[in-house]
C-alpha cells in the first residue's frame, strides 16, 4: 500500500464514503451481506478529497498518452469523470445505462468522432458488468477502450473474470485489500478481525454465512 492509497482509505474512512462494519453488515439490492459500505459521491462535498481523488484519476490516465476521450458510466461516474476531462483538457462523454425513451433516444451523450480511442472512468467496481456494458456499446460504436478506471475495487475474482472475458484492462485508486490493511494499521480494526473481512470479497455470497450463522 503506497502513501496516496493510504490517505485516500483514510479520507475516504473520515468522511463516511467507506463504512466498515463487521457486527452490523450491509444488504445490497442483490441480496449479498457486506462489512462495507461504499458511497463515493460523498467525496464530491468535500474540495480536497474531490481533488485527490482527481489527480489520482488523472495520472492514471495520463499513463495512456493516446487517449481521446473521457467517458464516464452514468451516473456515479459522471462528476468524477467530468473533473477528469477538464484536468486533461480532453472531451467528455458519458454511456446511460438505456437509451433515452424520447428525443433522439441517445445512449451515449457527447460528440465522439469515429475510432476515438478511451478512458472509462467509473465510481467503483464490484463484479465489472456496469463497466463492460459500456465498453460493449463503446466498441460497437466504433471506439477503442484503452482501460476502466474506478476510485474503488472490491476485489471480487468474479471481476477479473469477467473483465478477461472482455479481454479490457481496469484500475483503482483504492483496493479493498489495501483499505483492510490501512484500516489495522490505524488500529481501526484488529487483525483477527482482518482476517474474517478479507475473506469476504473472495466468497462474498457465502460470508456471513459462514463466519456469524452457526448450525
Amino acid at each position: 500500500m503506497n502513501k496516496f492509497e493510504s490517505e485516500l482509505a483514510q479520507n475516504l474512512m473520515q468522511i463516511n464514503a467507506i463504512k466498515i462494519s463487521l457486527q452490523n453488515p450491509f444488504k445490497w439490492a442483490s441480496g449479498i451481506v457486506s462489512p462495507i459500505y461504499c458511497d463515493n459521491r460523498l467525496t464530491l462535498s468535500y474540495p480536497a478529497i474531490r481533488d485527490q481523488i482527481c489527480r489520482g484519476l488523472s495520472q492514471l490516465t495520463e499513463a495512456y498518452p493516446k487517449v481521446d476521450m473521457v467517458t464516464a458510466v452514468a451516473t456515479a461516474g459522471i462528476p468524477h469523470g467530468v473533473l477528469v476531462a477538464n484536468a486533461l483538457n480532453l472531451p467528455f462523454s458519458y454511456v446511460r445505462a438505456t437509451a433515452k425513451s424520447h428525443g433522439r433516444q441517445n445512449i451515449i451523450e457527447g460528440d465522439i468522432k469515429a475510432g476515438s480511442k478511451i478512458v472509462v472512468i467509473e465510481d467503483l467496481i464490484s463484479t465489472g458488468n456496469s463497466s463492460l456494458e459500456v465498453v460493449q456499446i463503446l466498441r460497437d460504436a466504433g471506439h477503442e477502450v484503452l482501460t476502466v478506471i474506478s476510485i474503488f475495487d472490491y476485489g471480487f475474482s468474479i471481476a477479473r473474470e469477467n473483465f478477461k472475458k472482455y479481454d479490457c484492462t481496469y484500475q483503482s485508486l483504492l483496493t479493498y485489500e489495501s483499505l483492510l490493511k490501512h484500516a489495522v494499521s490505524s488500529q481501526y480494526i484488529s487483525q483477527e478481525e482482518e482476517q474474517i473481512l478479507s475473506k469476504w470479497s473472495s466468497d462474498p455470497e457465502n460470508w456471513y454465512q459462514n463466519h456469524f450463522i452457526t448450525t
